[in-house]
Order: C-alpha cells, then sequence, then structure tokens
C-alpha cells in the first residue's frame, strides 16, 4: 500500500501543473516552461537521487554493475520524459487542455501494458485491465464533457497526445526493468532526471525567458521543476519497485482528476454533468486498483499473472 500510494501522490502533484502555469506569468510558452522545468527539476533530481542511491549501494553487500544496457535505460527513460514536454503540449494547444489532456494520459496506461505484455510475454492481471478499463472510460467522458471546441479533434494534437501516452509508456518500463534488475530507485530517478536536463538544455537557446524576470515566473518554475519533477518523480520510481509498469501508468490517471478538481476550485472552471461523470468513474477505477492492492495474497501486490 505505500507504493501505491506515493505513487498516487505522485500523479497528484503531476495534476497541479496546469493549474500552476494558468497563475503564472502571460507571456510564458508551453516550450519555454517545459524547458525550463526539466532543467530544474532534472537536475534536483539528479542530485538527490545519485547522492542517495550511493549511499544505498554502500551498505547493500551487493548491487548490479554500470553496464552500457543500465546506461541505455536510465537514458530512455530520460528521454521519455524530455519528449513527453513538446508532444503534450503540442495536444493541449491544438485540442485544448481537456482533451489533450485526457487523451495523453488515458492512452499511457494501455500502452504501458501492452509494451510490458510484449516484453514478458505475461498478461496484466485482472484487477489491472478492469481498473483500467474504468479509468479510460472516465478518461472518456471527461475529453467529451470536458471541450467546449465544436470543431474536429485536429489530426496532428491527437497525434501529440498519443506520442505523449507512448513516451509516458515507455519511460516507465525503462524504470520497471532497471529495478527488476536490482538497481535502486533514486538511483533509476536521478539517472532518468540527469539524461532529461541535458536534453531540455538544448532547447533553451531557442525560447524566450523574460518571464523568468518576475517573481511569478521565478515561483512556477520552482514549483514545476522540484514539486511536479524532482519530488514527483522520486516518489514515482519509489512506488514503482513494487507495482507493474501498467499498474503504475494507470494510478497516474489520478492526474487529470486532480487536474479536473483544481480546474473548478482554483480556476472557476465549470466542469458539465458529463465530465463530472467521468470524475466519478475515473475515481472509480482508482479505487478498484487500490482494493485489488489489498485483497491479493502475493506480497508483489501487483505482479503479472502468467
Amino acid at each position: 500500500m505505500p507504493a501505491l500510494l506515493a505513487v498516487i501522490a505522485a500523479a497528484v502533484l503531476f495534476g497541479t501543473s496546469g493549474t500552476s502555469q494558468a497563475l503564472g506569468p502571460a507571456d510564458t510558452t508551453p516550450w519555454a516552461v517545459g524547458a525550463v522545468r526539466l532543467v530544474i527539476g532534472g537536475t534536483a533530481l539528479a542530485v538527490i537521487g545519485l547522492f542517495w542511491g550511493r549511499r544505498i549501494r554502500r551498505r547493500s553487500p551487493v548491487h548490479p554493475r554500470c553496464t552500457p544496457s543500465a546506461v541505455a535505460l536510465m537514458a530512455l527513460a530520460g528521454l521519455g520524459l524530455a519528449v513527453y514536454q513538446p508532444l503534450f503540449f503540442l495536444g493541449t494547444e491544438r485540442n485544448g487542455v481537456a482533451v489533450g489532456t485526457v487523451v495523453a494520459l488515458g492512452s499511457a496506461p494501455v500502452m504501458a501494458g501492452a509494451i510490458e505484455w510484449l516484453l514478458t510475454r505475461r498478461r496484466p492481471s485482472r484487477v489491472w485491465a478492469c481498473a483500467t478499463t474504468l479509468a479510460l472510460a472516465g478518461v472518456v467522458l471527461l475529453a467529451l464533457g470536458g471541450s467546449t471546441d465544436a470543431g474536429a479533434t485536429d489530426p496532428l494534437g491527437l497525434a501529440g497526445s498519443v506520442g505523449a501516452g507512448a513516451s509516458f509508456a515507455v519511460l516507465a518500463n525503462a524504470q520497471r526493468r532497471l529495478l527488476s534488475t536490482g538497481w535502486d530507485a533514486f538511483t533509476v530517478a536521478g539517472g532518468m532526471g540527469g539524461f532529461s536536463a541535458l536534453a531540455s538544455l538544448a532547447v533553451l537557446p531557442f525560447v524566450g525567458l523574460g518571464w523568468l524576470a518576475s517573481e511569478r515566473g521565478v515561483v512556477m518554475a520552482l514549483w514545476l521543476g522540484l514539486a511536479t519533477i524532482t519530488i514527483a518523480y522520486a516518489l514515482f520510481t519509489w512506488g514503482l519497485q513494487r507495482l507493474t509498469a501498467a499498474t503504475a501508468a494507470t494510478l497516474t490517471l489520478a492526474e487529470p482528476l486532480t487536474a479536473g478538481l483544481l480546474g473548478v476550485a482554483v480556476l472557476g472552471e465549470q466542469l458539465s454533468p458529463l465530465a463530472v461523470a467521468g470524475l466519478i468513474v475515473l475515481g472509480t477505477g482508482l479505487l478498484l486498483l487500490a482494493w485489488g492492492s489489498r485483497s491479493r495474497r502475493d506480497p508483489r501486490p501487483f505482479a503479472m499473472e502468467g
């Protein structure tokens, strides 16, 4: 259960991103915010994660060797985190925050489960399948009820959202494979953060950063970097030690639930009855997943069923 709560807490922090950006300076761009967010958060995650990971390895009599394949998996996780940003914002720019967010996050658990299935040749558990079905149904209702644009869905934006979901699925599976070979969660998170920060540094010269001169801009950048990247991904990776990638990706659907509630409570957005129903169905799916973790006898509560 602690691992489950850690991933849900991470998802709640993820869900504050949109509201934080909405409350920030008006002259920001998604590309600039995303790059600064990862440079700050990724760097801090690398420093903290690698420091604590080194201490853990010193106390452990047996620890994995730093092989080229391990470095490649950490780089793949970092690249997945970096690629997620522009693809996610492309989807929200083209189709709106509601549709773009729910398509990206709704596609992630399905693709994470499919990738894990292909890699392990084992079917996801029935609890995961039922919970994910409910969660995706809630995501669909949120997308239909939350959109106020009567126009057709933009194909490029839709591709961006699905690509963001795929990048998150790859990230989760890369981390899970590292954890399964004996790497500790802090080192895995630190490696991912470092590689994502390096990738984002290449973007900074091409985006406007004038908004960082304001106090509001600095506060927003620090929150997005330290809370929604450093702390959130440390919690997510720690929880992933005892969860499958598919389950962890499903639990992150708490992010649109959080984003929807904050939109109403903080930004004064109005939700349609269909969107409210989507939040309820989505929450039910997450509760089912939590209940399943307590009812299974397997000490690894979300072990795959063979």
